[in-house]
């Protein structure tokens, strides 16, 4: 499901589409991030469709590796990677310090901050539509995915001895009205994609939905006295929720609580935000044009520093915290949940996709019993779940995505997705288009 990773071969020289961090059972995660299944100095470019860590997370272990070829990304992307990466390198140092000193035993992480340093320097900007040669064979257009700051969709083509190949690289697909960023652009048809399946086999709820739930969520919490915890990706969902909350404060249909943002890469890609309104929606637009700060509130602080977190602990009044990470993997998030989950006043809110054997999946599922650093605790709070914002489309907004591609279309390669989810979409794909599908494996290779 995440750590999303293609090796492309063409004409001799081999490519990544995406380098990403994969999030599940501890012990699997760290072989599988660790371990490349290829040398990575063989590697001549990587060609990323967006920031989010499962897609850009081992791009530091890959350069500390032996990569040394240019990473191609859109400038949002780019901006975003900066402080993404150095973030992750933290986070990793900090957990490492963590557990060595819990469990009285040396942990290495996966990568530094200075290793993530040293991957910056690999990016090169390119801009939406603007046709690029990644190599001797082989050239790639963006186009605007939807799904977050500058992600792409990537129409990849191959001219090699008089034959052409063109495919289609989905990346993560975004869903139509989504706040903030613009809706997904149509792609021109192709013989092959490779396409996510997340919800495959799922339909969202509206999004004027989405404000009515997260309305009475938040008010539910905040009439017993309790807290409203929200883990959250930094980047994408934490600047949604803000500008949702910002609504419902306007609209008066919550209470003017205190809100906090509670990660220092949350405050930094917010910035990144602002300075690329080009990749911004009518209705972030709409904000800006009355001349208020969509990322910004009265009753909202940016929160960067650790001590500032940890006094949150000692509030006494009913307040809501955005923390990352969004699948309580790392991060302050786990600081919130150790403090608050034993608390049946508080409701700890889903508010995205949790891959499977993660600490949010085993909330989401009504877990009762949970360890979060390694000691067990119990959930008494209760738990909700909003997944209108999702940054991911269904099934039917995957279908309608795919039409204007599928004139000649060969086959699909569904990826990005659990197998039931894929599988859904799979028949769905085959009764509307008659276009051959796989699902494949870790490891399976095709030849187009």
């Amino acid at each position: 499901m995440t750590g999303s990773m293609h090796h492309l071969e063409s004409g001799g020289n081999r490519y990544l589409l995406d380098c990403g961090l994969y999030q599940g059972r501890r012990k699997d995660a760290e072989e599988q991030n660790r371990h490349f299944p290829f040398a990575p100095s063989a590697i001549s470019a990587v060609l990323l469709s967006h920031a989010h860590i499962d897609h850009t997370g081992i791009l530091p272990l890959l350069v500390k590796n032996g990569f040394k070829g240019p990473i191609y990304a859109n400038p949002a992307t780019t901006d975003l990677c900066g402080w993404m990466l150095r973030d992750t390198g933290h986070i990793m140092e900090a957990d490492a310090r963590f557990v060595s000193k819990k469990e009285h035993r040396t942990v290495k992480p996966l990568f530094t901050m200075a290793d993530a340093e040293a991957t910056l320097p690999h990016f090169r900007e390119v801009d939406y539509h603007s046709p690029f040669q990644a190599g001797p064979t082989l050239s790639f257009e963006s186009y605007d995915a939807g799904h977050m700051l500058g992600s792409s969709c990537l129409l990849l083509r191959e001219k090699n001895r008089g034959h052409s190949v063109s495919l289609i690289y989905s990346g993560d697909l975004g869903r139509p009205g989504l706040p903030i960023v613009r809706d997904p652009e149509p792609l021109p048809p192709a013989d092959y994609l490779i396409m996510e399946s997340t919800y495959g086999g799922r339909l969202h709820e509206k999004e004027e939905e989405a404000a009515e739930h997260l309305a009475e969520i938040v008010n539910r919490t905040i009439s017993r006295g309790g807290r409203l915890i929200v883990p959250s990706f930094a980047v994408g969902r934490a600047q949604q929720l803000v500008l949702l909350l910002h609504q419902l404060f306007n609209e008066k249909r919550i209470p003017q609580v205190p809100v906090f943002v509670d990660s220092p890469l949350a405050v930094n890609v917010t910035e990144v935000f602002r300075n690329h309104l080009e990749c911004f929606n009518g209705k972030a637009h709409a904000y800006l044009s009355h001349h208020e700060d969509p990322f910004g509130f009265k009753r909202l602080e940016y929160v960067r520093d650790a001590e500032e977190s940890k006094r949150l602990n000692s509030m006494t009044e009913p307040f809501i915290v955005i923390a990352a990470s969004g699948m309580c993997e790392v991060g302050r998030i786990l600081h919130h949940l150790r403090n608050n989950i034993g608390d049946p006043r508080n409701t700890v809110l889903i508010a995205g996709f949790q891959a499977e054997n993660t600490l949010g999946r085993k909330l989401e599922e009504g877990m009762k019993e949970v360890r979060i650093f390694g000691e067990q605790h119990t959930v008494e709070c209760e738990i909700a779940s909003l997944h209108a914002l999702s940054g991911h489309a269904d099934q039917q907004e995957l279908l309608t995505w795919m039409k204007p591609i599928t004139p000649g279309l060969k086959k699909v390669f569904l990826v990005h997705g659990e197998p039931e989810q894929s599988a859904k979409l799979a028949d769905a794909i085959r009764q509307r288009y008659r276009v051959e599908v796989a699902i494949p494996r870790r490891g399976q290779s095709f030849e187009l």
